[in-house]
């Protein structure tokens, strides 16, 4: 059986409504105009930090401000939980796989303890062998150690990592391994200029992907 990693935000939740309104909460408290939907989507994927970084250059709010900003938006982050769902069919995909025997790990840039807070709200965290953040070593994705260390702690066998962005696409080859896109998430160009093994819109046909996949790779 194999060792399927995922990413979480925008690959298997859609945690950006709630992550719009911790933003704009703060933007609020420095006197600043609100971000979109769609900014907050498009600022997403490479960690808080970074997240901050480009909520602070969209409302002109300067470097010094980056520290105190990014403490308040990660103790926000603990219960930004109300408004993330996960997207359709991923429930039972994941059911699927593990009833296929296979072991599932999440590789996330998104800090572990929102991360483990959004999982457990939702009920998923029983469903993985292995989580790891975005602080849960020095690197971060692209870098491929957090990937390494997701697989390594799951049992031996083909590798799958699923994603839905570019910064997942070159982790996976940064790391050497099949990529599958999904390709509904927080991805800012088209498919086709991303990497990627197969891409797939809809998890229903992810357990039939991973089989193919790991066939392919015997």
């Amino acid at each position: 059986m194999a060792a399927i990693v995922f990413d979480l935000d925008g690959t298997l939740i859609d945690s950006a409504p709630d992550i719009h309104v911790l933003a704009n909460r703060l933007l609020s408290a420095e006197g600043r105009a609100p971000i979109t939907l769609e900014d907050t989507r498009s600022f997403i994927g490479n960690g808080a930090a970074v997240f901050v970084q480009r909520m602070r250059a969209a409302r002109d709010l300067g470097h010094d401000t980056q520290d105190r900003l990014l403490a308040v938006f990660k103790a926000g982050y603990l219960t930004a939980v109300d408004n993330t769902v996960p997207y359709p069919g991923v429930v039972d995909a994941l059911s699927v796989l593990r009833a296929e025997g296979h072991a599932l790990g999440i590789c996330t840039n998104k800090p572990i303890l929102p991360t483990r807070a959004v999982l457990d709200h939702l009920g998923l965290t029983p469903m993985f062998d292995t989580i790891l953040g975005g602080d849960s070593l020095p690197q971060h994705k692209p870098d491929p150690a957090p990937l390494h260390a997701a697989f390594a702690a799951l049992p031996a066998g083909p590798k799958v990592y699923v994603g839905d962005s570019e910064v997942d696409a070159e982790t996976a080859q940064c790391a050497d391994v099949p990529f599958l896109l999904y390709t509904e998430g927080y991805r800012k160009t088209p498919v086709a200029t991303i990497p990627h093994r197969v891409a797939f819109l809809d998890f229903s046909i992810l357990p039939r992907l991973v089989r193919d996949t790991i066939a392919a790779l015997a």
